[in-house]
């Protein structure tokens, strides 16, 4: 079912300037499970009840989402009707492999085939029934825009470092492609509605295809069980950050459980992205990477996809395999046979491993004559000029080689451009003694497992050859350092693709090396890909995401932003906003009250350059204070010169400046502070170790408290930043480890202050004085709106357990804005902070007595304003 709150993305994704037809429900009311389906194309867009359930039904199902269907289609010639097949090669049919025969799998995706219209009502129909299969159908201008245009030339190329800093590099960034792109990503959305039960079908993404499909799916079911898997390169954010619509990406990917990457390069870069653009941080737990995204926890995980073992064995036992295999062996007798399987492709370096083929022969003279490699180049997935000058140059340079040291009988380079049947091809991987991949960016590529495998062999294969089956098995890899699978090869020879001397150097090591240590690699490495095969991969992720999910329903979800920059928060079940006159009810039946306010972001915007309080908030505060049944506190990491002079008109207000190191009960009293000058002997330690960083570090500051000493480094670069914070807080320790502090790292800052200064403290030191003076309070409420308001919160709460009071009071922890705290109550910004204040202020007013209230009527107008 559709939501219309999801239809108003497009409006945001200017659909209508797209020009495309809205597709028609083409899914009939056909459902695997039990359930309902809406009869109208509407929904709640109130994200607080959006997890209103598709489908009744209990079954748990793994939905796959994928670009294409693993299908194949034709049509046939007698009928004229559709015919559809399992398209058994393909990494979405084999994942299943990982998991139990009754476990049910939903495909979602295109077909690759050009349906009609009139068609596509039956072709759904057939393929939901016989295949389990749900079609998406892009309109055909579309289609074009979407996958040939911002996936193939935009995603693709900069995902592999490619940058159109001309226009006959690449293609430039055109709006119109990102709008198709967004509106595939609708469609896409609204077949996944159709058929989902959020509360038990788990949702698998795959790949850059469909990266802010997780928006749409989260907007309408804010609880989905939602992973996604990255089969390309991510960039390092210096590529990534020149794409315009970065964020939007980011923001989609976000809005998944789990994501999953092939390395933790790949990982890194997109945590970096995640940190410089998004302001957000990363942390490991229990050997799990997070990412606290509004209160949800995003996990990545990292582990290469595998190969089907049993599609390649299979292959292997053919007989038409093991005469391959012969022919192979009689053709290149006594020849060292070197093997690349490669797409005719910009990336895979099919010319640079020419280049080190030639250098080979130049260099190790010896091999002239000995050495034969076979390409095998399989069909361009994409079309362009790059592309042709890829072809043109990998032809000129075998031919250039071939002639140059080529002779009768013998031809060094042979390039095989055609349709390679499975069976010939896994006879090359089987006879050939080293494996080369030169790729110089590439996702994963699994030719180095397949090599691996076939190289192993079977015992059918090995009969049909008439191969001891317990005769030791052999195979040498070169492979480039850029390529996914090069980490999990470690008995692999690495390459760096663009050193043509080094790659001809490795290929010689390679050739030349020792049978007993070519086994112990080949062991190792067959160990390796026999054991983490598609299966495996599969299982792994589906079992982290579902336990990345087991606590969706342990929390309240509200959704917020507008389209693609959509999320959802995630709170606490007990954390809610505080309704003013809930608290003023409380207020009035209360006669000792304590009230302790944060200065910077709860009464003055934290955006704001003026620091200063507007007469708004000295008039509420004024009003509060002159309250007698009130002990209103200001507690601050502000100096305490700066907070006495600017609220120097409420003469009652109590002030615990540089979070209560120096602590005022009123203007008419002293500054008190429990420690002496003689105790901060520490900053004349502490002072040069943070100015060496700070010299260190460029865009860092050091802030001077009499309290304490802050290193800052927001305006530094993130990274770096936060790998010197980390560094300076070790350093600190290890420096102040016998004296009398606390080194602690915040956000963008590392402070060292006295042990026991903390705003918790502040407000336990008053409200323990309250105590002492037989004025135990019956009602506590403190507003803050960062880490360290936290401390007050934590400690405000404590005293429901305090012993020294006669009985429990009334408490009233609120932070500013909504996120994750430990605080119950919040409100949204500085500005409800106010109107509730103005209310309590108000409610003082209205409770004095008459002569009171003719003296304060002047102070009285200015807060109702705010109300």
């Amino acid at each position: 079912m559709v939501s219309r709150s999801c239809a108003n993305f497009l409006d945001l994704a200017s659909w209508d300037l797209l020009d495309f037809p809205q597709t028609q429900r083409a899914l009939p009311r056909v459902m695997t499970v039990p359930g309902i389906v809406s009869e109208l194309e509407g929904g709640s867009v109130d994200g607080s009840i959006s997890d209103v359930n598709s489908s009744t039904g209990s079954h748990e199902r793994k939905i796959i989402v994928a670009n294409m269907l693993p299908l194949q289609a034709k049509r046939d010639t007698e009928t004229g009707q559709w015919c559809f097949t399992w398209d058994e090669d393909s990494l979405l049919l084999q994942l299943r492999d990982g998991f139990s025969s009754d476990t049910e799998f939903l495909y979602i995706g295109s077909l690759n085939a050009d349906v009609s219209a009139s068609e596509q009502e039956a072709v759904s129909q057939k393929l939901l029934i016989d295949f389990n299969c749900v079609p998406t159908f892009l309109p055909p201008e579309m289609q074009e825009k979407f996958y040939l245009g911002f996936c193939k030339h935009h995603l693709w190329p900069l995902f592999h470092y490619m940058l159109p800093m001309f226009p006959d590099h690449g293609d430039r960034f055109d709006r119109r492609l990102w709008q198709a792109y967004v509106s595939a990503n609708k469609i896409f959305s609204d077949r996944v509605m159709e058929v989902i039960n959020p509360e038990e079908d788990y949702v698998w993404i795959q790949d850059y295809h469909l990266m802010v499909l997780p928006t749409f799916l989260r907007k309408r079911f804010n609880r989905i069980k939602l992973g996604f898997f990255l089969h390309s390169p991510f960039p390092s954010s210096e590529i990534y950050r020149t794409l315009p619509v970065r964020d939007d990406l980011l923001r989609g990917l976000l809005n998944c459980d789990l994501l999953g990457f092939h390395t933790f390069d790949y990982a890194r870069h997109f945590l970096s992205c995640c940190s410089r653009m998004l302001g957000l941080d990363y942390e490991s737990k229990r050997g799990h990477i997070g990412l606290d995204y509004f209160g949800r926890t995003v996990y990545i995980k990292i582990l290469p996809v595998g190969i089907h073992l049993g599609r390649l064995e299979s292959v292997l036992n053919l007989p038409s395999t093991a005469a391959k295999m012969k022919e192979i062996q009689e053709q290149f007798k006594g020849k060292k046979l070197i093997l690349g399987v490669d797409d005719m492709d910009i990336f895979k370096g099919i010319s640079l491993k020419l280049i080190a083929m030639e250098r080979l022969f130049e260099t190790y003279w010896h091999m002239r004559g000995k050495v034969v490699l076979i390409q095998i180049v399989n069909p361009a997935r994409a079309s362009g000029k790059d592309v042709e000058e890829a072809k043109r140059e990998t032809y000129e340079t075998a031919k250039r080689i071939n002639e140059r040291y080529g002779s009768a009988g013998y031809q060094p380079v042979i390039l095989i451009d055609r349709l390679v049947p499975r069976y010939e091809k896994t006879a090359y991987y089987a006879m050939a003694d080293c494996c080369l991949v030169n790729a110089v960016r590439d996702g994963m590529n699994l030719v180095p497992y397949k090599y691996i495998i076939c190289r192993q062999g079977t015992p059918g294969m090995d009969k049909a050859m008439g191969i001891s089956y317990d005769s030791p098995r052999t195979s040498m890899l070169v492979v480039s350092e850029f390529i996914g699978c090069s980490p999990s090869l470690s008995g692999a020879i690495r390459v760096n693709p663009w050193d043509v001397d080094a790659v001809a150097e490795a290929v010689n090591l390679a050739l030349k090396m020792g049978e007993t240590e070519k086994r112990l690699r080949h062991e190792k490495h067959y160990h390796y890909v026999s054991t983490h095969g598609v299966g495996y991969w599969a299982k792994s992720f589906m079992q982290d995401l579902e336990r990345a999910c087991q606590d969706h329903y342990n929390k309240r979800c509200w959704g917020i932003g507008f389209g693609l920059s959509f999320r959802v928060l995630s709170l606490s079940p007990s954390f809610r906003k505080l309704s003013i006159d809930h608290i003023v009810s409380t207020y009035r039946n209360t006669e000792r009250r304590a009230i302790f306010l944060d200065y910077d972001g709860t009464l003055v915007p934290e955006s704001s350059i003026i620091k200063t309080p507007t007469p708004e908030v000295l008039s509420v505060l004024k009003s509060l204070c002159d309250d007698p049944k009130n002990t209103v506190f200001i507690v601050s990491g502000r100096g305490w010169e700066s907070l006495s002079d600017w609220l120097s008109p409420c003469e009652n207000l109590g002030i615990a400046a540089e979070h209560g190191y120096f602590i005022r009960e009123s203007s008419k009293k002293e500054w008190e502070t429990c420690y002496s000058s003689a105790d901060a002997e520490w900053k004349t330690m502490v002072e040069p170790v943070m100015r060496s960083y700070m010299e260190a570090t460029d865009g860092s500051t050091i802030e001077f408290k009499e309290s304490a000493l802050v290193w800052h480094h927001q305006d530094a670069d993130p990274d770096f930043g936060s790998c010197q914070a980390k560094e300076l807080l070790d350093h600190l320790e290890s420096v102040l480890a016998n004296e009398p502090v606390v080194v602690k790292r915040g956000q963008h800052i590392v402070e060292v202050k006295p042990q026991g200064v903390s705003k918790g403290l502040a407000v336990e030191k008053v409200i323990h004085r309250m105590v002492e003076n037989g004025n135990p309070p019956d009602m506590v409420m403190c507003i803050g709106d960062d880490r360290s308001d936290e401390d007050m919160f934590e400690s405000i709460l404590s005293t429901m357990t305090n012993p020294d009071l006669p009985m429990p009071p009334e408490i009233f922890a609120c932070t500013v804005g909504r996120k994750p705290s430990k605080a119950k109550y919040f409100l949204d910004d500085v500005s409800d902070v106010l109107k509730l204040l103005g209310g309590l202020a108000a409610a003082s007013s209205s409770s004095k007595p008459e002569y009171q209230q003719e003296s304060s009527s002047h102070s009285h107008v200015a807060f109702e304003s705010i109300i």
